[in-house]
């Protein structure tokens, strides 16, 4: 069978995405790892289904390995943004049913990029884990950890895993504050490894150093693929960030 999916990125977080109505989803978490492969396949963070079933917009997101994950705010953008090309629409508001509760997502489209803002749900502050990682569920998991300029790589994806591993499995913000509006991190996604953005991981790290009294709000998140911002108010989080499109990908399954 072949399939025609778009892809799209946000911050350099990239997505194929597959606009479609039929019943059920109809990718796997073999076929959604195949694809995703940077190296077998066309490679990507992850392939989200945008699922149409009359007025609703359904999405699930399949990670890089395979894995279903809850939230993306990137990966929002980058789907509503998909649903707007294939009704060759510039502008859109879209209430998108995602595995954490209903969000709703703005894009505006000029040629093949744009901008995007989208409801993020009530943010939920836990504990501080081994003393250096905050947790933070954004409908997803996060544990927010200030970052040493002197850590390798594999010092910091060492104390990931760990960490991780003793909370079932969570996405790794490493933050440092630039500034009261300006933060900058690096994450490790579940399911994905380093990436060039992380919208959930955005929020929470805002979230985090919000509530240590050390931002201020609105506050721009500097992640190595580009700026995103965040606001929060009353717990409801809100992301605001840029969206492209990259091409149209042929896939043949079984």
């Amino acid at each position: 069978m072949r399939r025609t999916v778009q892809k799209w990125q946000g911050a350099g977080n990239d997505f194929f995405v597959d606009v479609h109505r039929d019943g059920s989803w109809r990718w796997s978490a073999e076929s959604s790892r195949a694809i995703c492969d940077r190296h077998r396949g066309f490679g990507a963070d992850g392939l989200l289904e945008a699922r149409l079933d009359g007025t609703e917009v359904f999405m699930r997101l399949w990670n890089a390995d395979g894995s279903v994950a809850e939230m993306s705010g990137n990966g929002l953008r980058c789907l509503t943004a998909a649903v707007l090309h294939s009704r060759d629409e510039s502008h859109g508001v879209l209430e998108v049913v995602t595995e954490a509760g209903r969000r709703v997502c703005e894009v505006t489209l000029q040629a093949d990029s744009g901008v995007g803002g989208s409801s993020m749900g009530i943010v939920t502050l836990g504990d501080t884990l081994d003393e250096v990682a905050r947790v933070v569920n954004v409908g997803n998991p996060h544990l927010v950890v200030r970052d040493i300029a002197s850590w390798s790589i594999a010092q910091r994806e060492d104390l990931a895993a760990a960490l991780a591993d003793k909370c079932g499995g969570a996405n790794v913000e490493f933050v440092t504050v630039i500034d009261r509006s300006h933060l900058r991190i690096t994450v490790i996604e579940r399911g994905v490894g380093w990436t060039l953005a992380c919208g959930t991981g955005s929020v929470a790290t805002a979230a985090a150093l919000r509530d240590a009294g050390e931002i201020d709000l609105p506050v721009t998140i500097s992640n190595p693929g580009g700026d995103l911002v965040v606001d929060i108010r009353d717990n409801e989080a809100y992301l605001t960030g840029p969206v492209a499109y990259v091409g149209d990908v042929n896939w043949i399954t079984e």
